[in-house]
């Protein structure tokens, strides 16, 4: 079989390679599926550059989240030869992979898998961040990196809650798109300033910060809340640490907290949890159509879909397909 791997970290243009790999033999618990498609994530080039949170074990593929369809079922049938799944694994940029049975979801039948391969990493982190942030309707919400895969679908998850939403951008064109899903407020961050413009618009500040960038913008948005708020922090985009003002914690009382998804997933009973998943398809499937996929490479033209990956201003997904 078709496998990109990498054999120590380091830029992805760089490290990655396709190679022929040996066909994968599941073990008892496990499904073999044939993926379908993938897209790339910001914890995909983090990985590959060994800046993640899970460390590689060398040689290893690259890619988190995919879908595919069951070519050999486990030993106890749990799910079905022929059934089309979603799933997180790590390495899922090859043409075969193995899963446990009770690690793969079942996609929706009317979910295509332009949506089905990106259903579970971002939908899934926006939904629990929302859960767990506290935000009542009528609260302001500032989302940095407003125009990622993230961002978008934390729009329109807040906007059905009635929680008033903020955003950063860094190019004008993206701010019409981001105000048709629903934003209240979007700010140039190369252009605006950002904490003048949220205390304008909003009075006193927003009460919650999602902070994927890091770095100098982050702390422009941590200086936008009000007192008593929180910033919580799930990416590092930037790659630069957000340079703290101790004065401002002290004084406004601020908070901030990590999120991981692994983590929150991991904490969720089993019905809270297939409750998520029902309220997040669901909301997938009614919207497939504000899910944006700017392009499809096949897995041959990998390095293709990287450098379409990296274009500045790029709205939509990037996916790798077979």
């Amino acid at each position: 079989m078709k496998a990109v791997i990498f054999e120590q970290v380091g830029m992805p243009e760089e490290v990655l390679k396709l190679v022929d790999a040996p066909m994968p033999e599941p073990k008892p618990h496990e499904v073999l599926v044939k993926v379908t498609a993938r897209n790339i994530n910001p914890s995909d080039i983090m990985f590959v550059r060994g800046m993640y949170g899970i460390t590689p074990k060398l040689p290893s593929s690259a890619g988190f989240e995919a879908c595919g369809v069951v070519e050999q079922s486990d030993t106890e049938g749990k799910v079905p030869v022929g059934t089309r799944v979603m799933f997180t694994a790590i390495g899922t940029w090859k043409e075969y992979v193995c899963v446990p049975a009770a690690m793969v979801i079942p996609v929706p039948p009317p979910m295509p898998d332009e949506v089905a391969c990106q259903a579970f990493v971002n939908p899934m982190t926006a939904y629990g961040m929302i859960q767990t942030s506290g935000l009542k309707e009528g609260e302001w919400l500032l989302i940095t990196a407003g125009a990622s895969a993230f961002g978008k679908f934390a729009i329109q998850l807040a906007k059905a809650k009635g929680i008033r939403v903020a955003c950063t951008v860094r190019h004008d064109a993206q701010k019409e798109m981001l105000e048709n899903l629903g934003a209240d407020l979007v700010i140039n961050s190369e252009t605006e300033k950002v904490q003048k413009v949220v205390m304008e618009k909003t009075g006193e500040g927003v009460s919650v910060i999602f902070d994927a960038v890091g770095g100098v913008l982050g702390a422009r948005a941590l200086a936008s809340l009000r007192p008593g708020g929180k910033m919580m922090v799930f990416g590092l985009l930037s790659l630069e640490n957000v340079p703290m003002n101790s004065g401002l914690l002290i004084f406004k009382n601020l908070k901030i907290e990590g999120f991981w998804l692994t983590t929150y997933m991991e904490n969720m009973a089993t019905d809270e949890r297939n409750q998520a998943f029902k309220d997040v398809f669901g909301f997938l499937i009614q919207n497939s159509e504000k899910v944006d996929v700017t392009a499809k490479y096949p897995l041959e033209e990998f390095n293709e879909a990287l450098a379409a990956y990296e274009t500045a201003g790029r709205n939509g997904k990037i996916l790798i397909v077979s």
